[in-house]
């Protein structure tokens, strides 16, 4: 019969190697910012390294060092602010005010990059708007959803008894007059 230590030492083991990469520092610093369902702001005058977040949306007003990953969400970039690295928006639209710049890639699946007057983005553009592009990303739900449909009738179909007609003429009303 094991110990109660040895019946708990892979579990956590395995915790301690799943909560490693979160432990780890950044590329920059370890002042990363993640966030899921509540709106990341980044202060006038502070810089962090890299920014993600789900279901939420970014809103810049100092430096980001590192790169910017949202899923349904928004980026909002003030005048003369910017993103040291690349953006990937899925779901969303980049806003980069006067003079803002983004130095790496720019990556946006379902939503559109609004640029003002001398805002640059120095590296490539990849943007699928919607509604192509929201297609494209709802394309693994409505495929999962097909298939639980195509389950459901199959299921449905070879569980229905079809009623037994009496000499095969169906069902007999009264005559037609």
């Amino acid at each position: 019969m094991p110990s109660k230590l040895a019946r708990f030492a892979l579990p956590a083991t395995m915790l301690l190697f799943l909560t490693m990469p979160a432990l780890a520092k950044g590329s920059h610093g370890g002042n990363d910012r993640a966030a899921f369902g509540t709106t990341i702001v980044v202060p006038e005058g502070a810089s962090v390294g890299d920014v993600a977040c789900a279901f939420c949306s970014v809103e810049i007003h100092g430096q980001v060092m590192g790169d910017v990953a949202v899923f349904m969400g928004s980026v909002k970039v003030d005048s003369g602010q910017s993103i040291g690295g690349d953006t990937a928006i899925a779901g969303g639209d980049l806003k980069l005010g006067d003079g803002s710049t983004v130095n790496g890639d720019v990556a946006i699946l379902g939503g559109e990059a609004n640029l003002a007057d001398g805002a640059a983005i120095h590296g490539s553009r990849s943007i699928i708007t919607p509604p192509l592009g929201t297609l494209i990303l709802c394309s693994p739900l409505l495929f999962l959803a097909g298939i639980i449909w195509l389950i459901v009738y199959l299921v449905r179909r070879s569980r229905y008894r079809f009623p037994m007609y009496p000499q095969g003429r169906g069902i007999q009303g009264p005559p037609l007059r």
